[in-house]
């Protein structure tokens, strides 16, 4: 592998529909939320609902799409997803201007949008897998990371401007548009796809819907990843409302300060994913993984001490900075370890069990961090957080134990 290298003209066009719905996304950044403070006069409880409950809903819309979409060719499932949350997403502008948009349709919104989001992404990890190589998906990998980080630097503040400008319903537009040109990308890729075939029972049952989840915890490799990859994103998203509390409410920083100490990390994401395959070149996949698994674990609990004024905000800065740069490192190694650890008839199912799982978690989780720090306070909240985060190590493997479990059952077989 070489920095650099080309994966071919299908992979550009996968990558430019990645890149240009992944800014989409970013510029809208907390759009629905400020529509609903701005324009329809929501209440923090309304505000909250429409986060978690969004959420929730569109991960459980989203559990019978896994078994649908494997055994459907995966680009025309992207378009019609794609096609699917731009239409969803512009409805929101035009009952705007026709003077008719209400909460229950940002919520409404809200879901079909999340249950696409899943959808897409476990027909997106099919088409990956499908489109490159083996020894080019830690590559691949890294390019969306890459790609996720730098819109997550540039996105929130040009969407930001676009606000202050246009209003929040514009951004909107924006991220529309984003998933018409993603859909028109996925289109170029062109060249033939193959009807996946079918494994076991010819028609669909109640049973299929679990098929993912069962794969996963029956798999060595797998299962204690995706304990503590969801537990991870559960516990650090589960402590972002509380700690926007913290800094604008009882420390008194100023919006533009909390926008920055979000947005200037983000450079950290792209370091990470930019050494991570130099990292798995000289270290290997299993150790780099471990490595960053365990270091991203341990920053979340410095939060807890943030005080007003520039030191504070240095601190908030430097530690999302080392969270941010672990998950960089770990995120693309990770994603290319559970696509190489799952077979190519199970991908769609597995990647849809693991986001609805993820999306629940961080709804529940998220849910419960806001009454423990109605308890507790929000530095209490965070730091009770930090201290699980803490654990979270243990649920990973320690040892490659799929790689091990093949050296058996080759042994048996001499």
């Amino acid at each position: 592998m070489v920095v650099g290298k080309s994966l071919g003209r299908q992979f550009g066009w996968l990558w430019a529909a990645y890149g240009v719905s992944t800014f989409g996304t970013w510029l809208a950044f907390d759009a629905f939320p400020l529509i609903a403070i701005l324009v329809l006069h929501a209440g923090t409880t309304e505000v909250s609902l429409l986060a978690a409950a969004g959420l929730a809903a569109g991960a459980v819309v989203a559990v019978p799409l896994g078994p649908w979409v494997e055994f459907r060719r995966k680009r025309p499932v992207m378009i019609a997803m794609d096609l699917i949350r731009f239409a969803a997403l512009m409805s929101v502008p035009t009952a705007y201007a026709l003077g008719l948009l209400s909460f229950a349709q940002l919520l409404v919104v809200a879901v079909i949008v999340g249950a696409a989001d899943i959808a897409f992404t476990a027909a997106g990890g099919a088409c990956l897998k499908a489109l490159v190589r083996p020894e080019d998906l830690l590559v691949a990998n890294g390019r969306f990371e890459s790609t996720t980080w730098t819109a997550s630097v540039l996105g929130p503040p040009l969407g930001g401007a676009a606000i202050g400008l246009l209003g929040p319903v514009m951004t909107v537009v924006a991220n529309a548009v984003s998933y018409l040109l993603s859909a028109a990308g996925i289109r170029a890729i062109g060249g033939e796809e193959p009807r996946p075939v079918r494994t076991g029972a010819p028609r669909f049952r109640v049973g299929d819907l679990f098929d993912g989840w069962r794969y996963i915890l029956a798999h060595p490799a797998l299962r204690p990843l995706f304990f503590n990859t969801v537990l991870v994103s559960g516990l650090i998203m589960a402590t972002s409302p509380v700690l926007a509390v913290l800094m604008l409410s009882h420390l008194g920083f100023a919006p533009w300060q909390y926008g920055l100490a979000f947005a200037a990390p983000c450079v950290g994401g792209l370091i990470g994913s930019r050494l991570s395959r130099r990292l798995v070149v000289r270290f290997g996949q299993h150790k780099v993984m471990l490595t960053a698994g365990v270091l991203r674990a341990c920053w979340l609990l410095g939060l807890a001490f943030i005080r007003p004024g520039v030191g504070g905000l240095v601190l908030v800065i430097a530690v999302e900075f080392g969270l941010i740069m672990c998950m960089g490192v770990f995120n693309p190694v990770f994603a290319t370890y559970r696509l190489d650890h799952t077979a190519t008839d199970r991908v769609a199912r597995t990647l849809s069990a693991w986001s609805v799982t993820s999306k629940l978690t961080i709804a529940a989780l998220t849910a419960l961090w806001g009454l423990l720090a109605g308890l507790t306070g929000p530095r209490t909240a965070i730091a009770i957080a930090g201290l699980l985060l803490l654990t979270t190590p243990l649920l990973l493997p320690r040892h490659d134990t799929a790689a091990h479990h093949e050296r058996v059952q080759a042994q048996r077989h001499i």
